[in-house]
C-alpha cells in the first residue's frame, strides 16, 4: 500500500472514552504506515450552562496550549482552538483562520504532506481549505445535524458542499448512503464495524466479572455506550423496569454524553435500574463478560434512522445475544438480533433470550469476525486507490 500523509478532521476528542470510527480508523492508517495529524472536535455543538460543558471547554483549552502530541506511532493529536459557534459567518472564519495556522505549524514541525483530507466534520469546507489537498474523503458516521444544540440549517448547506466536493464519500448506514449518493455518486456503503480483538476478551476464562457487576442480582440486562436522552428511549426502558422488576437493567456509560441537558429522573425510583456511569475502555469486556442479554433501547427519531449502532458488532464480539429497537440499519442482520417495535415486544424478545432461543454463538462470533476495523480500512483504502489509479489514466 502506497504511504500517505493524512490530515483526520475528528468530531471526537481523542481521549473520549467512547471510541468511535475517529480514534479506529486513525489507528489502524497508522498501522498500515500512513502519518496521521488528527484534529480533535471542532465543536460543532453550542455549549450549554452546564458543569458537564464548562469542565470540557476548560479541558479544551490545557490541551489547545499544550500544542500537539503523539499518542501512537505516526498519529498526531491537534487540539485546536476554536470557538463553538459555527452559526456566526465571523466565528467561522475566525476558526478557519486559526485551525489553518495550527495545522501549517504541526505540519512543518512533523514534515507532513497534504495527501489526504479524510473528515468526519459536515462544516469541512467552511472552515478548511480544501483545494490544497490532494484527495477530499468525507467520511460519513452520523447525521450530525439532528443532534441537540446543532445549527441545523448551516450544518445541511455545508454538509451539501462537502459532499459536493469530495472525492469520495464513505457512509455507515443505507440511509445516508441514499442521501449522499444524490449529490456525489462515488459514495460507498460501509457499515459500521468492532474492534473484535478488544471485546473478545469478554469470553475469555481469565477476563473477571467486576465487583460492582457481581453485586447485582437478577438476570442482568446490559447496554454499554452514552446515556442520551436523544440516542436511549427512556420511556421503554421505564416500561420494562416497571414491568420486570426481578430483571436488572445495567447501564454503563457517561450520562448526558452529546446532550448535556440529559434528564434521567424517571429512573429515580427503580431499584432494578442500574446507572454506573463511565468505565474505561479496556475494562468493557470484562463488564460486558457479566450481561445475560445486550439490548440497543434506542428511541426513533430521525438521528436514530441514518445510525448503524457501533455496539451492534462490540456485542457480537463479545458473544452477547442481543435484542434491539428495529432500527433500519440493522434490517440486513434479522438472523442475529431482535428486532422489536413496542415495549411488549421488546419485552418478549428480551425473556426468549433469556430462554436461550437466539442465534448461535459461534453464527454471531463468525459475523464479528467478518466486520473489523482491519477489514473495513482495507476495503476503504481499495476504493480510493482505484480511485487514484482513475485519475491518472
Amino acid at each position: 500500500m502506497k504511504k500517505r500523509d493524512i490530515t483526520l478532521i475528528s468530531t471526537a476528542d481523542w481521549d473520549n472514552p467512547y471510541w468511535t470510527n475517529k480514534q479506529h480508523v486513525a489507528l489502524e492508517m497508522a498501522k498500515a504506515g500512513h502519518r496521521v495529524i488528527y484534529v480533535e472536535s471542532q465543536g460543532l455543538r453550542r455549549p450549554t450552562a452546564t458543569s458537564k460543558d464548562f469542565k470540557r471547554i476548560l479541558n479544551r483549552l490545557k490541551r489547545g496550549f499544550r500544542g500537539t502530541r503523539q499518542v501512537a506511532d505516526n498519529v498526531f493529536v491537534l487540539s485546536p482552538l476554536v470557538l463553538p459557534l459555527h452559526g456566526n459567518r465571523f466565528v467561522r472564519a475566525f476558526n478557519s483562520f486559526i485551525l489553518g495556522i495550527s495545522l501549517s505549524f504541526v505540519r512543518r514541525i512533523h514534515k507532513i504532506k497534504r495527501d489526504i483530507l479524510w473528515t468526519y466534520s459536515p462544516l469541512s469546507s467552511r472552515i478548511i481549505d480544501l483545494k490544497y489537498y490532494k484527495m477530499i474523503v468525507y467520511h460519513n458516521v452520523d447525521d450530525v445535524k439532528e443532534q441537540p444544540g446543532m445549527d441545523w440549517s448551516t450544518i445541511q448547506a455545508a454538509e451539501r458542499e462537502l459532499i459536493n466536493l469530495s472525492d469520495i464519500v464513505f457512509t455507515t448506514s443505507r440511509h445516508l448512503y441514499n442521501s449522499c449518493k444524490i449529490l456525489n455518486n462515488n459514495t460507498f456503503y460501509f457499515g459500521n464495524v468492532a474492534d473484535y480483538r478488544h471485546f473478545s476478551k469478554a469470553m475469555e476464562e481469565k477476563i473477571e466479572i467486576p465487583e460492582d457487576m457481581l453485586r447485582i442480582n437478577g438476570p442482568k440486562i446490559g447496554f454499554v455506550g452514552a446515556i442520551s436522552s436523544y440516542k436511549l428511549d427512556f420511556y421503554l426502558i421505564r416500561s420494562l423496569a416497571l414491568t420486570r422488576p426481578d430483571w436488572s437493567f445495567v447501564f454503563i456509560g457517561e450520562v448526558g454524553e452529546g446532550d448535556p441537558l440529559t434528564d434521567i429522573s424517571l429512573f429515580r425510583d427503580f431499584p432494578n435500574v442500574y446507572l454506573m456511569g463511565g468505565r474505561p475502555y479496556s475494562t468493557l469486556p470484562s463488564y460486558l463478560k457479566g450481561i445475560d442479554v445486550a439490548i440497543l433501547p434506542n428511541t426513533q427519531n430521525q438521528y436514530t434512522r441514518s445510525m448503524f449502532p457501533m455496539k451492534f458488532f462490540e456485542y457480537l464480539s463479545a458473544g452477547k445475544p442481543i435484542v434491539s429497537v428495529d432500527l433500519p440499519a440493522l434490517a440486513d442482520y434479522r438472523s442475529l438480533v431482535y428486532l422489536c417495535s413496542g415495549h411488549e415486544e421488546f419485552e418478549s424478545a428480551i425473556a426468549a433470550t433469556l430462554e436461550g432461543r437466539h442465534s448461535p454463538l459461534e453464527v454471531r462470533l463468525a459475523v464479528a469476525q467478518e466486520h473489523t476495523y482491519e477489514r473495513r480500512t482495507r476495503k476503504m483504502f481499495d476504493v480510493l486507490e482505484k480511485a487514484e489509479r482513475l485519475a491518472e489514466g
